[in-house]
């Protein structure tokens, strides 16, 4: 491994708890992943990439839902919509935001989108209730 590529283990701790933010309430085993994506992952993307000033971590959020939706990835909206809720989007925002993106994305990811908004939601009114 590189010098530029030796973990660092703040960046790695600040990225784990923030992930842990996030993702809090879910349940089951983590998806498996290579080492190094593990490691980009947590060090750099949720340990640098999602902590910079320049945007506030609702924002991010946010961001990163629209581009879920805009490219269908519904696995992963699973997992972004938990965060959204998480950090207190309201659910109304995620829907404006979906009926924005059906216009420039077309219509069958903002269908798939909500389908997938209405299952997070029922799930985690469900482990609260």
């Amino acid at each position: 491994m590189a010098d530029d590529q030796q973990p660092n283990a703040e960046k790695m701790e600040r990225g784990i708890g923030l992930a842990m933010q996030l993702f809090a309430g879910l349940e089951g085993p983590r998806p498996a992943m290579p080492s190094e994506l593990e490691r980009h992952t947590f060090e750099h993307l949720f340990g640098d990439v999602w902590q910079g000033p320049e945007l506030e971590l609702q924002e991010r959020s946010l961001i990163t839902c629209t581009v879920l939706v805009a490219l269908a990835r519904e696995s992963e909206q699973e997992l972004h919509f938990r965060a959204a809720r998480n950090l207190g989007i309201e659910r109304s925002k995620l829907e404006a935001m979906i009926t924005h993106v059906a216009h420039y994305a077309g219509w069958p990811v903002a269908v798939s989108a909500a389908r997938v908004l209405d299952a997070v939601w029922a799930e985690m009114d469900a482990s609260e209730a």
